[in-house]
């Protein structure tokens, strides 16, 4: 197991890539989108013009792929993954629209750059309504600010808004055109789009040498905005999954979101994926609450065992990257490495002590009957 840290395009800095190392990452996960022109890297709901504008955004270059990697591993670390395509890249993939041919073009040129630049994974988040509905709030050990979906007397937005024309995943990607219908889109059909599209570029990814890791829904709703969701429960990516059965076409699988699905056990499907051998990268974060009401929290207080979870990990021996997702803002003047700092502090401990954490609780039966 190995651990990273996810910076967003704006952090990518010399100094967070000593922050990551002196904090004890290894690994970066870089997002080129720029989500936060000019602001604190805090998500919001979603529902004050989105996660921003995406609009004057240029495929990525070899060049610039190839720049990131060299100085992150300048600085003694190494690219782990790429997570998230610019909305502008893919817009008309996911709404079926006219120029899905030529994105579709400019998404396998991206994938063959990345390979050929040393990057191993893309995560992406086949997703038209992307993240929305949260409120923010003191919602973490000792009131440190976090978010939650359905949280009793938060003023949350309204699920079942439509999305803005000209907006897709959260972020505008174009100006609204007067008189455009609001999206609506059908469980089968978003699935039928998710399938032409790993179709067409897993082959290209299997080539590259790049893994697709496919983050699931957050939050893992039935529809959102008026669309259907699609990785909403643990058994929709195997379905995913076995739609091109190739190592190329993997998973980013988020812990939290897992966790936040109704049904099911977090430790056997973890335990199932690891076997799979189809993780791009880990997002190791804790939630307390599934779906409708949940909190993000603090690693080491939500409803997951997160050392259970290591267990299985090293019993799987899973020889990954894991990077803690959001974390609680702590009340300092640099809240945001003060959070990821203990993180990535109790992930390490994690690890280092993994052969002294003791058996797995949750040992498949013919592993107890051994």
């Amino acid at each position: 197991m190995k651990i990273g840290l996810g910076l967003y395009r704006e952090q990518l800095t010399p100094d967070n890539f000593q922050f990551a190392l002196q904090a004890g990452a290894t690994h970066i996960v870089a997002h080129l989108t720029n989500y936060f022109a000019g602001k604190d890297p805090k998500i919001e709901s979603g529902d004050q013009g989105g996660w921003g504008d995406c609009s004057r955004d240029t495929l990525w270059s070899f060049e610039e792929l190839s720049a990131l990697v060299r100085d992150v591993r300048e600085a003694g670390l190494e690219i782990a993954a790429i997570e998230n395509f610019s909305p502008r890249f893919w817009s008309d993939i996911l709404l079926d629209g006219p120029e899905r041919g030529r994105q579709i073009d400019d998404v396998k040129k991206l994938i063959r750059d990345a390979g050929r630049a040393g990057i191993p994974c893309i995560g992406y988040n086949f997703s038209l309504a992307g993240v929305y509905g949260w409120t923010r709030g003191p919602y973490a050990r000792g009131g440190a600010e976090s978010v939650g979906f359905g949280v009793p007397g938060s003023a949350a937005p309204d699920p079942d808004a439509p999305m803005p024309d000209g907006m897709v995943w959260n972020m505008r990607y174009r100006q609204p055109i007067p008189g455009h219908q609001p999206v609506a889109v059908s469980s089968a059909e978003v699935w039928d789009r998710l399938t032409r599209f790993l179709q067409e570029v897993v082959p290209v990814a299997e080539e590259a040498g790049v893994i697709l890791g496919a983050h699931p829904d957050d939050p893992p709703a039935e529809t959102l905005r008026g669309t259907a969701r699609l990785v909403n429960r643990p058994e929709k990516y195997d379905k995913l999954m076995g739609i091109v059965d190739s190592p190329s076409n993997g998973m980013e699988l988020c812990l939290g979101s897992l966790q936040e699905m109704p049904g099911g056990d977090i430790y056997e499907h973890v335990r199932r994926f690891a076997q799979s051998g189809r993780i791009g990268y880990i997002h190791f974060r804790n939630v307390r609450g599934r779906m409708p009401q949940y909190v993000e929290t603090f690693v080491d207080e939500g409803d997951i065992d997160m050392a259970e979870i290591v267990r299985i990990l090293r019993d799987e021996n899973y020889q990954g990257v894991m990077i803690p997702d959001h974390t609680p803002a702590m009340t300092c003047s640099a809240s945001w490495h003060a959070g990821k700092a203990f993180a990535l502090g109790y992930m390490r401990a994690l690890v280092q002590n993994a052969q002294a954490l003791g058996p797995s609780r949750t040992a498949p039966s013919r592993v107890a009957a051994e």
